[in-house]
């Protein structure tokens, strides 16, 4: 039987995280869908526009990790665009959220109407929903993501058998299809994907029950403030504050990552 803890903690918890996990076949075919058959211009714009970036959270080697997506801080990705009047190089503001908005409706439809049947019913507590693809040979350095007032699920789409995992402490942890691992990800953690084949989840961001939806709707419109005058590509979900402390590399048997610095890359 899985043990929990403060940082690993029961699924069940959080039973509207149950509408996303019954339709996770649903959720996996329009991924697949997409990536199979969108244009070379559409997947360009979906990495460029539709994913989150850090200058913080870095992995051994490049081009590791991939992620898209359609909600951010409770948003959908064309609505967050147009409320932060984001600038890209190779798009016009409304260009983007005239691109993202037909992508979304052609591509995700679905998954679009779970997220409103949840955050509808459940006070807006889904605030970030999005596709992260591990590729071979993918290593993060370990790191915090520092939000207080969420808990992050990991809801798996596609999972190769391996060593594909995520250490978070001291605990190992493995994916597997069609089920959630829901962490608090302000503990130190790494995750890594050895095997020779992508793992793709449905990252959920959403309010920790035990703060109140005023409260955490406070603490994130300061936070996003921060982070998008730091680096607006981050769409709020990636800050400076998601470095892990030396010693936790230590203390975890972590430190030989301390090195990578030297030859390291960004994670995008």
């Amino acid at each position: 039987m899985e043990s929990f803890n403060e940082y690993h903690l029961d699924p069940e918890q959080f039973p509207f995280l149950k509408s996303l996990q019954e339709n996770w076949q649903v959720i996996r075919d329009e991924f697949t869908h997409f990536i199979h058959n969108a244009s070379p211009e559409e997947l360009k714009f979906t990495y460029d526009v539709m994913g989150p970036k850090s200058k913080t959270i870095k992995t051994k080697g490049s081009a590791k990790y991939s992620a898209f997506g359609i909600l951010f801080q409770g948003l959908f990705i064309e609505e967050y665009i147009q409320v932060h009047q984001i600038q890209y190089p190779d798009y016009a503001i409304d260009e983007a959220v005239n691109k993202a908005v037909t992508l979304r409706e052609k591509y995700f439809s679905n998954l679009a109407k779970v997220i409103e049947k949840v955050n509808f019913v459940e006070d807006n507590i889904l605030r970030n929903v999005y596709f992260g693809t591990f590729h071979p040979g993918l290593d993060i350095k370990l790191h915090v993501n520092y939000n207080p007032h969420m808990n992050r699920g990991y809801l798996g789409l596609i999972v190769p058998e391996g060593d594909v995992a995520m250490k978070i402490c001291y605990d190992k942890l493995y994916w597997y299809e069609g089920e959630f691992m829901v962490l608090d990800h302000s503990y130190p953690h790494c995750p890594h994907n050895y095997t020779s084949y992508d793992r793709t989840v449905l990252v959920v961001d959403f309010f920790k029950p035990d703060w109140s939806t005023e409260e955490a709707i406070q603490f994130e419109k300061e936070q996003v403030a921060q982070r998008m005058e730091d680096n607006p590509y981050s769409l709020g979900v990636f800050g400076k504050s998601d470095k892990a402390k030396e010693e936790d590399f230590i203390k975890y048997g972590l430190a030989h990552q301390l090195e990578w610095d030297k030859a390291l890359s960004v994670s995008s």
